[in-house]
């Protein structure tokens, strides 16, 4: 099995081709330029003794140096652990130790945090700096460029670890996927194949790159097109880079959509060449999603697929054909390449449901990771002797075998024996012309067990919880309205997408 890195050399045939854009710094890459800093990055690695199998942690913003580093890694056969540069110490120390990373690479001031606790860290050797700057004994990024661009990537085989991946940590200790390069060989495959990359295509990305959501941009790169790196979300700017790289493929997830909605009259032309938007990250809901496309006239590729699953590498994903059918705007899609899907008892994950049931959804698949980093116990109850990966996710398959997804099993709410979906409130609060953004959770409540609660970021008008919560009882179940509505300025979630219930329930609960 060829590492997961070769598509570069493949692709360097044609040097001269852009494949990488910086838009921030004016920066851009051809093929060559990519390759070869992978091979001198690699190569630098290698001579500061960092060998097959060790992990290195990335603690960097989105840039050419992270993208850099996952390729460079991969390629002598290391250890990627990506994380976000907005984590704290404990959250960067819980991934350097858990993993037990040989080096970090980071900026200036990631190295001044990762000083602070490198005394904790017995496994860390190294720290390198990318900036003008250097640290007190870090090695400058720089440094490894300088090494000859002559890096033949190292044999791999399928099941050779080449990336932890941990989750976002909504409830106890973040897990680290163990990703391989036969699982990133599958999931290039499977984007390219669902979004039908070809080298003549431009893919404006905005999911950071510390997330498996960058393997999209890999899988443009991968298939010889453009990947132009927008490394925070705003919307303006992101109209302009859309307009400006004449973009044939967008990056999207539901707050992104539902902001592009409420854009006045004229917005379109700057996404006039876009013949496909990614979502992900969350659910889509009808109230968003049909609106943008009866406007904007552009495909959703409602993807669904988690860390463990690289996305759609193993996963399901609505397509441009899809839209010929009734519920084009509820559906997550069919499986993606060689994945499966069925729905199991949530209680009984030997037991597949029949058509129409909602239950556990599970997933098998050449994406599938090969378990969680050093919890076998954890590994064990979601990774199934038979392939299976139980998702903790809730939905359902119909006729014509397309996935819904309707809720987080861990975000269920149970009140008094009934069960409150969060995202099927969450649905109708954001319907309120009042309302911007919304999230439901659920808090304890000694005689129910729990109740729903929401907090909403009104849209600017005057708007009061009493008037929310009467918009709500008309439109849902008397169980499943909020008993409590709290405003606020805004709702916390991972990079601006991600909702965070867990802090959420620690924030509001005990008030």
């Amino acid at each position: 099995m060829p590492n997961c890195t070769t598509f570069l050399d493949a692709n360097a045939c044609n040097p001269t081709k852009t494949a990488l854009v910086i838009p921030s710094r004016g920066e851009s890459y051809t093929r060559a330029d990519l390759r070869d800093l992978v091979a001198r990055a690699g190569r630098g690695l290698l001579d500061l003794g960092v060998g097959r199998g060790e992990r290195v942690c990335i603690y960097l913003d989105s840039s050419v140096e992270y993208l850099v580093s996952y390729l460079a890694l991969w390629r002598i056969g290391a250890v990627a652990v990506p994380t976000n540069r907005v984590y704290r110490e404990s959250e960067v120390l819980y991934a350097v130790r858990d993993a037990g990373a040989a080096v970090v690479i980071t900026d200036v001031e990631g190295a001044a945090l990762v000083g602070r606790i490198q005394d904790q860290a017995p496994t860390l050797r190294h720290v390198i700096v990318v900036g003008e700057e250097s640290a007190t004994g870090a090695t400058p990024w720089t440094d490894l460029l300088r090494s000859p661009a002559d890096l033949r990537a190292v044999h791999c085989r399928f099941d050779d670890l080449c990336q932890i991946q941990y989750t976002s940590g909504t409830t106890g200790k973040p897990k680290g996927a163990m990703l391989t390069h036969g699982n990133w060989i599958a999931a290039m495959d499977a984007e390219r194949d669902v979004l039908r990359i070809t080298e003549n295509d431009v893919y404006l990305g905005i999911y950071p790159m510390g997330h498996v959501g960058i393997s999209w941009g890999i899988a443009t790169l991968r298939a010889g097109g453009t990947y132009v790196v927008m490394e925070r979300f705003d919307l303006d700017r992101y109209l302009d880079l859309a307009r400006e790289y004449r973009a044939t493929i967008v990056a999207g997830m539901p707050p992104v959509i539902h902001s592009l909605i409420q854009t006045p009259p004229g917005t379109e032309t700057a996404l006039s060449t876009a013949r496909a938007m990614i979502s992900g990250g969350g659910p889509l809901t009808p109230g968003v999603w049909r609106p943008f496309h009866e406007r904007f006239g552009i495909p959703i590729v409602n993807a669904y697929g988690l860390s463990e699953t690289v996305v759609v590498g193993t996963g399901t994903a609505i397509r441009p054909e899809h839209y010929a059918t009734a519920d084009e705007f509820r559906s997550v899609g069919t499986p993606v390449g060689f994945s499966e899907v069925k729905i199991v008892d949530a209680n009984d994950p030997g037991r597949e449901l029949a058509v129409g049931e909602d239950g556990e959804i599970a997933l098998r698949g050449p994406a599938v990771a090969l378990g969680y980093w050093q919890m076998p116990e954890e590994t064990a109850v979601a990774f199934l002797p038979d392939g299976w990966f139980l998702t903790g996710d809730v939905g359902h398959l119909d006729e014509a075998g397309m996935l819904y997804i309707t809720d987080r099993k861990k975000d269920m709410i149970v009140m008094s024996g009934w069960k409150v979906y969060p995202t099927e409130v969450e649905d109708v609060l954001v319907q309120h012309p009042g309302v911007r953004d919304a999230a439901v959770f659920g808090c304890g409540d000694e005689h129910r067990g729990e109740v729903p609660v929401a907090v909403v970021v009104p849209a600017g008008n005057s708007i009061s919880p009493d008037e929310i919560i009467a918009f709500a009882r008309e439109r849902l179940a008397g169980y499943k309205v909020p008993r409590r509505v709290i405003l606020a300025a805004e709702i916390p979630r991972v990079n601006g997408w991600k909702l965070l219930r867990k802090r959420l329930r620690e924030e509001y609960c005990g008030a």
